[in-house]
């Protein structure tokens, strides 16, 4: 997990990442509940860590309903151009609806800290998504206060010539 993350100064961006481990595996009962419930404790320690270090967590849960999930789900069957998204896969997983969310407002709940936020951000349109989650990146850089990093070698002696 640790060679994952960006090195100081960088930034990276995760799509799930080790919270896999407390909603696909809760759903579909992969682990012993045991597991699952040490499971939270462990990424809340991980997360914790990496705040220590300097590192900035944000987390975004990007909720659409489940009208909508159909509604996208449908569109790539129907549009050849939105075809390369679909996996049957989904259309399996979204039987377990109901499972998933409670699986998320659990992770959300159990693993939503101070130096670890989650944002849930409603995302049946994509502009309001995109908008939402912009703001909070933004303004959280703003908040850390970035600088250009001092380079190595003194420019004002160099002359191109």
């Amino acid at each position: 997990m640790y060679k994952a993350v960006p090195p100081r100064g960088y930034l990276g961006i995760f799509n799930r990442s080790h919270y896999e481990d407390v909603l696909i595996v809760r759903v579909h009962g992969l682990a012993p509940a045991a597991a699952v419930e040490q499971r939270y404790d462990q990424i809340n320690a991980f997360e914790k860590h990496l705040s220590e270090n300097g590192v900035t967590i944000l987390k975004f849960y990007l909720h659409i309903s489940k009208d909508e999930q159909k509604k996208r789900l449908q569109e790539r069957i129907d549009d050849p151009k939105k075809r390369w998204k679909f996996n049957e896969a989904d259309l399996e997983e979204r039987a377990w609806w109901d499972h998933y969310m409670e699986a998320y407002e659990i992770a959300l709940q159990r693993c939503s800290t101070p130096w670890a936020p989650w944002f849930a951000i409603p995302a049946n349109h994509n502009w309001y998504r995109n908008a939402a989650v912009a703001r909070i990146i933004c303004q959280t850089m703003e908040e850390m206060d970035l600088k250009y990093p001092k380079p190595a070698i003194d420019f004002s002696k160099i002359v191109v010539k």
